[in-house]
């Protein structure tokens, strides 16, 4: 009789020993989906800004990589181009401006890259001295193409190297090269390769120019 007892209080014990391991199997459960939750959440809100701050860290050592500025005064060559009308130009034509002079070309594809960019650079500049002077270096049978893609860069106009030199006139390794001549039409600084003419390393190129300095 003595082992009743005895086995209804293993019984008896043995029951709150299955819901204590339920329970905590459930809460387990629960902290390990919580868990999964917010490591989505910190995934998908890291995601985002680290992504986003590489061009912006990069992006000033790039410029000043490939920005120079000249050790002795140097004006702009005297050679010439043509606008869309087919007339004559010069850069010394636009004396009194700071001349952005880019060179360009269709198969060009960094060229095309930071087109849109210059675009707004012109923009930004509305009302100022400041003229944008994109000179496509294409061939004369490519030169429709080049038009056409001037016409979605907006307020750029078109310009034509038809004799394909102004890279050697302006002494460029290569293409795209933009140089920025001051109001009196000497080179101010110049940079190697595609840009970001948006950038706050490029606009103070430019201000400094307009501002005779």
């Amino acid at each position: 009789m003595s082992e009743g007892p005895e086995a209804g209080g293993q019984a008896a014990s043995g029951k709150p020993r299955r819901g204590v391991l339920t329970w905590a199997v459930v809460g387990a459960a629960v902290v390990g989906a919580a868990a999964v939750v917010y490591i989505i959440g910190q995934s998908s809100t890291k995601t985002a800004p680290v992504v986003a701050s590489v061009p912006v860290a990069e992006t000033p050592v790039a410029f000043a990589k490939k920005l120079s500025t000249p050790t002795q005064p140097t004006p702009a060559p005297d050679y010439t181009f043509y606008d869309s009308t087919g007339k004559a130009l010069t850069v010394a034509d636009f004396k009194g401006k700071v001349v952005v002079l880019n060179t360009w070309a269709t198969w060009c594809g960094p060229c095309k890259v930071e087109m849109p960019t210059l675009a707004r650079l012109q923009a930004a500049y509305a009302g100022k001295p400041v003229e944008v002077v994109a000179v496509s270096i294409d061939t004369p049978e490519d030169a429709a193409k080049a038009v056409l893609f001037i016409g979605q860069n907006s307020p750029l106009k078109f310009y034509h190297d038809r004799e394909m030199k102004l890279v050697f006139k302006i002494n460029a390794p290569g293409t795209p090269t933009t140089v920025i001549y001051g109001k009196d039409g000497m080179e101010q600084a110049r940079v190697a390769g595609d840009a970001d003419w948006t950038s706050p390393e490029a606009r103070a190129l430019v201000d400094k120019a307009l501002a005779g300095g």
